[in-house]
């Protein structure tokens, strides 16, 4: 069984999974709450399906990047599950995890997660060896910079809010944004990658892992 938390933005997800089956998962949007409501929504996950954490192989966590309270919460609660139930810990990038929800398709993918203040962080992805690989490193950009690097037809999931939808309607980029079922970022999803890597032993120290934070030149830290 591997616990998933993901508390990367005001988006905050957890999901249980055995392997094989996804037997839990729930998503909400919290108004900065992460550190009153993730504890209680773990323990009613557990009580729900009658599980301990004692029941857990392994704990999987959203890296980064996203807010810096979000990451540091749910990092701080996977690191202290991990370290107290003595299982590996796997650490995924959160576009990563965007990215995992959305069907293979020929055009490249720009997943996004929100930075504040009109900004995201934005990285391009394209379906390779059967998965979506990504073709740079995350980068923090506002709506107007994105959508005018746009060249080629490309497939956008995350979060679009409405100032990116203004930005892409006056730009006319050759973009499509995917529907919100499938831009919404899910636990199930970075427990589905988090599985697939700790079969193949690709697991992250609790003791020395940390989030993986983007700073823009010039803008002060949130």
């Amino acid at each position: 069984m591997i616990l998933a938390i993901d508390t990367a933005t005001r988006f905050v997800s957890l999901a249980l999974h055995d392997g094989k089956r996804l037997l839990l998962e729930s998503t909400w949007l919290t108004a900065n709450n992460h550190s009153t409501e993730l504890p209680p929504a773990i323990r009613a996950a557990f009580a729900q399906l009658r599980l301990t954490p004692a029941s857990l192989q392994a704990v999987a966590v959203a890296q980064g990047p996203g807010s810096f309270t979000g990451l540091r919460i749910g990092m701080g609660v996977a690191k202290g599950i991990a370290l107290a139930q003595g299982i590996p810990l796997v650490a995924v990038p959160t576009l990563e995890i965007v990215a995992a929800a959305v069907p293979p398709a020929p055009h490249p993918l720009i997943a996004l997660v929100q930075a504040g203040r009109g900004r995201v962080c934005a990285q391009t992805f394209r379906h390779q060896d059967g998965g979506w690989l990504a073709q740079n490193p995350p980068q923090i950009t506002d709506w107007q910079s994105l959508f005018a690097a746009v060249s080629e037809s490309a497939l956008v999931a995350g979060e679009v809010d409405e100032q990116g939808y203004v930005a892409l309607a006056a730009s006319h980029a050759p973009v499509h944004v995917l529907p919100a079922a499938v831009s919404l970022r899910r636990a199930g999803y970075l427990a589905q990658v988090a599985w697939a890597r700790l079969i193949a032993g690709q697991t992250d120290d609790p003791h020395t892992v940390v989030p993986i934070y983007l700073h823009q030149p010039g803008v002060p830290h949130p």
